[in-house]
C-alpha cells in the first residue's frame, strides 16, 4: 500500500492539524474556566495565565495552519480540471459534477464545508487576542471570560463541521 503526497497532505492537514485542534479546544477552554473569579492566588497565577496564552495561541496557530493547508494546498487538487477524456476519479471536484447525483457534494458540501471553516481561525485568533491584552484582568471579568468561552466553542463547532464534512468528502471523492 502507498500514499500519494496528496494524501499524504490530506492526512497532515485534518488528522494532524485538525485534529490537534480539536484536542487543544478542551485545554483552552478549562484553562478560561479555571481563571474563576473568586480572587484567589490560584486564578492569578503567572504559571497559569502562561499556559492559558500558550494554550489559546497555540489553538489559533493550529487553526490557521488547518485552513491554510486546506485552502492553498488541498483545494486546489480538489479543483484541478481534468483533460479530456481523462479519467475523473482524480480529479474530485469533475468527478462529483460529472455525476447528477454527486453534484450536491461538490455545489454544496464542499464549497460550504470551505467557508465555515475559516470561521475557526477568525474566531480563535479573536480569543487569543483577548486573552493577551487582559492577561490577568480575566479573572475579574465573568462576562468576558463566558464570551471568550462561547467563541471558543463556535470555533470548536465550525472546526467540527468542516472536519466531519471534510472527512465525508474524502470518502466519496479522494483527493488522489
Amino acid at each position: 500500500m502507498s500514499v500519494t503526497g496528496p494524501e499524504l497532505f490530506s492526512l497532515l492537514h485534518g488528522m494532524g492539524f485538525g485534529a490537534a485542534f480539536l484536542l487543544t479546544y478542551t485545554g483552552g477552554l478549562e484553562a478560561l474556566w479555571g481563571l474563576d473569579p473568586d480572587g484567589t492566588p490560584r486564578a492569578r497565577s503567572s504559571a497559569r495565565l502562561r499556559r492559558l496564552r500558550l494554550a489559546i495561541c497555540g489553538m489559533a496557530a493550529l487553526a490557521w495552519l488547518t485552513v491554510l493547508t486546506g485552502l492553498y494546498g488541498l483545494y486546489p487538487w480538489y479543483r484541478a480540471e481534468p483533460l479530456a477524456g481523462a479519467d475523473l476519479t482524480g480529479f474530485p471536484r469533475a468527478y462529483l459534477l460529472a455525476d447528477p447525483t454527486l453534484a450536491a457534494w461538490s455545489t454544496f458540501v464542499a464549497d460550504w464545508k470551505a467557508h465555515i471553516a475559516c470561521l475557526c481561525p477568525i474566531l480563535t485568533t479573536a480569543v487569543a487576542a483577548v486573552v493577551l491584552h487582559y492577561g490577568p484582568r480575566l479573572a475579574d471579568q465573568a462576562q468576558i471570560r463566558h464570551a471568550l468561552m462561547a467563541l471558543l466553542s463556535i470555533a470548536f463547532a465550525t472546526a467540527g463541521i468542516a472536519g466531519g464534512l471534510g472527512a465525508l468528502l474524502a470518502k466519496v471523492a479522494p483527493i488522489r
